[in-house]
């Protein structure tokens, strides 16, 4: 009743105000020169009278007033393809800062219209490319803002696991995801992560920091390695560095706070900073389920400071980290409660903190060349401890402690390179990238069974290891319909000599003006969690590490696309892909069905018998994408796979992988209701179908003599759970002020409270006690998240 008059009040109060502006401005730049643009025409093209600007000798343009809502932008420049924008937003509470790029047309004079909703950030790209940018990861339905679980929509991409963020690209594990943030790559960037994944239950990345990002789904280009499935390559955009602006979120998921602006307006320097701390005991007091009956605690900040020290050169610091933690105590229960994020029948106390800190400096040589090194510093540090409850009549009896481990893995990081636009047709781009891994791990166990009485070392390791990568990348555009690219990528992992040397080649053909042809392979490599190569059998001296000598992951792709437009907001595209891994680690053991394409998603680590790289594996699949993008009110989005994936592992024998769910639906949209001329009624919804999750029948003998999960080799993979089916919704209100933007809105996941099935566990508790070992567990039910967004400025606009 409360946030309904709140909301109602609000509304009242915009709609006594006259209509309300803002400022629009940018800065356009050449794509692969980077060198400012003069004389760019820039144009609202929905709005009475058309208002725009052009662009000055810096490349910047400023349109003002500009009425807040949605609006339609066109980019056009003689030379230069254009370039169109359906969905700005643009809001009373901040500046909309555009920062853009446009393609030279190949020949002279010549102008090729390119309506799209944004060109890809890596001008190398392709195929398999999807460029998003903050707004889509706040405007699907149970996306949380976050920009895994937003890349789930893509056709080809799929989640299918409510407790975890992880991402499934064509059939891959998740731990084949390379994220990289400002050009460097990073670990795990989630709060829980688990070491040897790339997802977790809260992404540590702020959705208000974040620029238009690429996201890769295979044969990417050259300079992208160390990753077998896709890539997603972050930025983190500028802070407005003429105006004071500030952003304070209450939420279900936590309380955020964000400031930015100018800490020189003289020198266009600026700063952002954001800070956010988990406010989950609110589920508490409600009664609403989120999978624990504990409460994690989580925190993180990130931060960006930009320096322009001439027309030429520009100097950047960033950061963002995370520290969470969670104790999930299940002793002071009377019986075992469910836990969707770890087991019943003993205390866990986790913590995991990841940091990330970084500089850069880029400098344009000459109009036609510009280099840029990054160095940074990137570490997690990964804890646990694990009491195992003993309830011989049903009541605590006794605790045991049965597991300790502390990974801590800190990297050097360099990347530099040189880009060269050697004419409007010929680029190329070249360079070398550093990561030296500090590592300190420690772990011992005496959990298989829980009644061991001594403990059982597997990881006793402090030491570094080195990782070298180096390419080069080549376009040419031979007329404005047709784009080649062309390159080469080395790696070599210092501790073992592993190396790999990857060629790409990608072609793209404009068969007409809204007909697209594209083409794209690549050979891409990866090395193993790196916490395995430097384990142990407990019964060996931590000297002798049964995989420290195994080699890189290896993958072909090859992938086939056609795009069809039917106008400027509304296309068409399918993708055809067909990728062999090889190289892939399996057990020597005979028999054994154990591939390392089955590794990286869920809250345990692996630590496999001894391995060699004799696996195989394939994927292949079929994708297809009807999008209509935002305009005239509202965005449609239906994504949809079809696909294939198998592993063989040392038994010969090809076997379904565990993310073989063959298929994946995904529909969505969202329409936006102009309430009066200064506030907009949001509502979305989006619905999932996808196969069910496959598990392996348990040997039972094998499982209670090991105490944990042990599957027939012989039926890897063989049984299917009930197919996924989720339905989420959204509704808000976005209310326009003189100064201040208010946003209320909330997502309704699973508003069906659909009983998803997750997986199948086993209890040893029950096993001992003759009953059924193997429990059923469901995924997340019904989940409202709730949030209040303010937008403001501070003083006056320059």
């Amino acid at each position: 009743m409360r946030a309904a008059f709140f909301v109602a009040f609000f509304l009242l109060s915009s709609f006594c105000i006259a209509q309300v502006s803002q400022r629009v401005r940018g800065v356009i730049t050449d794509k692969e020169s980077h060198v400012p643009l003069t004389g760019v025409a820039v144009s609202f093209t929905d709005i009475d009278g058309k208002p725009g600007a052009t662009t000055d000798t810096n490349g910047q343009f400023v349109i003002e007033p500009v009425p807040v809502g949605k609006h339609a932008l066109h980019v056009s420049y003689i030379g230069y393809r254009d370039v169109d924008i359906s969905d700005v937003l643009v809001t009373s509470g901040k500046e909309v800062v555009l920062p853009l790029e446009m393609e030279e047309s190949a020949t002279k004079m010549q102008e090729v219209v390119v309506s799209v909703k944004k060109e890809h950030i890596n001008d190398m790209a392709v195929v398999s490319t999807k460029t998003f940018d903050v707004q889509e990861t706040e405007r699907y339905a149970g996306s949380r803002s976050d920009p895994a679980r937003m890349a789930s929509n893509f056709a080809g991409v799929q989640g299918g696991d409510d407790s975890r963020n992880d991402i499934v690209v064509r059939g891959n594990s998740p731990q084949g995801v390379l994220w990289r943030l400002e050009d460097i790559d990073i670990p795990n960037p989630n709060h829980f992560a688990v070491p040897g994944t790339s997802g977790g239950p809260v992404s540590i990345l702020n959705s208000k920091t974040l620029g238009n990002s690429d996201f890769f789904t295979g044969a990417f280009p050259a300079e992208y390695g160390n990753s077998t499935a896709g890539v997603f390559d972050v930025k983190l955009r500028n802070g407005n560095n003429e105006h004071y602006e500030a952003t304070a979120q209450l939420g279900f998921l936590g309380t955020e706070l964000a400031a930015e602006g100018p800490l020189s307006k003289k020198a266009g320097s600026s700063f952002l900073v954001t800070y956010r701390y988990s406010t989950l005991k609110l589920f508490e007091g409600l009664h609403i389920k989120i999978g624990t009956s504990s409460i994690p605690s989580y925190q993180d900040a990130s931060f960006k400071l930009n320096f322009p020290l001439s027309k030429k050169a520009n100097l950047a610091f960033f950061g963002i980290g995370g520290l969470s933690k969670i104790d999930l105590v299940v002793s002071d229960k009377t019986t075992p409660p469910d836990e969707l994020y770890g087991e019943s029948d003993r205390d866990q106390y986790f913590h995991s903190n990841t940091g990330i800190l970084g500089g850069e400096f880029s400098y344009i040589i000459n109009p036609s060349t510009y280099t840029k090194l990054v160095v940074g510093e990137t570490g997690n540090e990964i804890g646990a401890h694990h009491d195992k409850v003993f309830r011989p009549n049903g009541h605590v009896d006794s605790l045991k402690s049965i597991l300790d481990y502390t990974f801590g893995i800190v990297a050097t990081v360099a990347h530099w390179y040189i880009n060269k636009k050697l004419s409007a047709r010929h680029t190329i781009k070249a360079g070398i990238m550093n990561d030296y891994y500090h590592l300190n791990l420690l772990d011992s166990s005496r959990q298989f069974p829980p009644t061991r009485p001594d403990w059982q070392h597997r990881e006793d390791f402090k030491g570094g290891t080195d990782l070298l990568q180096a390419y080069i990348q080549y376009k040419y555009r031979p007329s404005d319909r047709m784009t080649l690219t062309a390159g080469l990528h080395g790696m070599y992992l210092s501790h073992n000599g592993s190396k790999a040397l990857e060629p790409r080649a990608a072609m793209k053909w404009l068969a007409s003006a809204n007909n697209t042809a594209t083409l794209g392979y690549g050979l891409h490599s990866q090395l193993q969690p790196l916490y395995q190569y430097f384990a142990h059998l407990p019964q060996n001296p931590a000297s002798e590490m049964q995989n420290y000598n195994v080699d890189f992951t290896r993958s072909h792709h090859i992938v086939a696309g056609y795009d069809h437009r039917f106008s400027n907001t509304v296309h068409i595209n399918t993708e055809v892909y067909y990728q062999y891994l090889f190289n892939v680690p399996v057990e020597i053991r005979p028999g054994s069905s154990f591939s390392g394409i089955n590794q990286g998603s869920s809250f345990d680590r692996n630590f496999p018998d001894t391995l060699q790289n004799t696996g195989t594996g394939y994927n292949y699949g079929l994708e297809l994408t009807v999008e209509k993008s935002f305009s005239h009110g509202y965005y449609l989005l239906f994504s949809g796979a079809v696909y294939n994936s198998k592993a063989k592992g040392n038994d010969g024998v090809y076997r379904n992988t565990d993310f073989n769910n063959h298929y994946a639906v995904n529909v969505l949209g969202g329409y936006e209701l102009k309430l009066g001329k200064n506030s907009t009624l949001i509502t979305g919804a989006k619905v999932t179908f996808a196969g069910g999750k496959l598990y392996s029948p348990g040997n039972v003998a094998a499982s209670i003599a090991l105490g944990d999960y042990v599957v027939y080799d012989t039926a890897r993979n063989s049984l299917s759970l009930a197919p996924y089916f989720r339905t989420d919704l959204k509704l808000g209100v976005r209310i326009n002020g003189k100064k201040i933007s208010h946003e209320i809105a909330v997502d309704l996941v699973n508003v069906t409270n659909n009983q998803n099935e997750l997986s199948y566990s086993f209890s040893w508790d029950a096993a001992t006690a003759g009953q059924d070992p193997y429990i059923k567990q469901y995924q997340l039910g019904f989940l409202p998240l709730f949030y209040y967004r303010i937008d403001f400025g501070v003083g006056k606009k320059s």
